[in-house]
């Protein structure tokens, strides 16, 4: 192979991974075994865990249904991304709409073949998912609050059908599912007040759009208010153990949030929240290894006999 072949096949690589958003699956693998490890199933082993099928197939389904959703995500922003994202979109280019389409059917096919080996409710769940994610790209997303509302529950989702799997419906899970859907609605307003440009050249009824940029941050701050609730319940809740220094962390990020979001004018500076948010939810998928060192313990050790 030359080296304009291999050069050729490495940006169609890269722009792949670009339009799947690579980093965001692994993140999102990542989540979803430890929620299952560390929350969802506390009373099984770690080797229970790492060795259910089911929830092995239930990930792979997830990743193959939210790598679809961004390809189709993809496709139907195209022009407003050409302006928000100029850099992104060229390299996403590097891969022709045909491919994928095709691509995105290949990987809805995947995700229902893997539902079809746990359960019939699975084949429902992921069959619905799979429309809501192109019924959400095709229409809802142009409503403001219907779009921001069903943004945040897709991308919550993931989580919801491992927490079905393991049948654990404690009231703290509940509380941090609270806590993560307001954080994740407050980071879909600030991207949407960050690609304002893009959403008014393409007729995007977005949030800030239709409400203007001062209600839409004064939502923000109202949402910020309303995340403190859960996060002094959980960071005050005995089995969180040394999590709770995560909360005292998204306490203070909030704050940073909340200061310098009703400042901020310019792209760059709501780029900058948006990314700060994004670290902020990155932190707390590894920081579930904080909930109980003992268990940890008791999961190794169960692992050994």
């Amino acid at each position: 192979m030359s080296n304009t072949s291999r050069n050729s096949l490495f940006v169609k690589l890269l722009s792949l991974l670009s339009v799947v958003r690579g980093y965001n699956i692994m993140v999102l693998i990542a989540a979803q075994y430890l929620a299952a490890i560390f929350i969802f199933s506390k009373e099984k082993s770690l080797k229970n865990v790492l060795l259910d099928w089911h929830l092995l197939y239930l990930v792979i389904a997830t990743v193959c249904v939210i790598a679809g959703g961004y390809i189709i995500n993809n496709f139907y922003d195209g022009k407003a991304d050409r302006i928000n994202k100029p850099i992104k979109t060229g390299l996403d280019n590097q891969i022709k709409q045909e491919t994928k389409l095709s691509l995105y059917f290949f990987l809805n096919f995947v995700a229902f073949a893997f539902s079809t080996f746990v359960s019939f409710k699975a084949i429902i769940f992921f069959s619905v998912y799979i429309f809501g994610i192109w019924f959400y790209s095709h229409k809802l997303k142009k409503f403001p609050l219907v779009g921001l509302i069903s943004a945040t529950i897709l991308t919550i989702l993931p989580f919801f059908v491992v927490f079905v799997h393991f049948k654990n419906f404690s009231k703290v899970i509940f509380i941090h599912a609270t806590f993560l859907f307001l954080i994740i609605m407050i980071r879909e307003l600030i991207k949407d007040l960050e690609n304002i440009k893009g959403a008014i050249a393409n007729n995007y009824n977005t949030f800030p759009v239709a409400y203007g940029e001062k209600k839409t941050k004064q939502f923000i701050i109202f949402l910020i208010v309303c995340t403190l609730v859960p996060i002094f319940f959980l960071s005050d809740y005995p089995a969180i153990e040394y999590m709770k220094y995560y909360f005292y962390l998204a306490l203070i990020t909030l704050l940073f949030i909340a200061l310098n979001v009703w400042k901020a004018f310019q792209k760059k500076q709501y780029q900058l929240l948006h990314n700060v948010l994004k670290i902020l939810l990155l932190i707390g998928v590894f920081s579930l290894l904080l909930i109980d060192k003992s268990l940890l313990l008791d999961k190794i050790i169960d692992k050994l006999h």
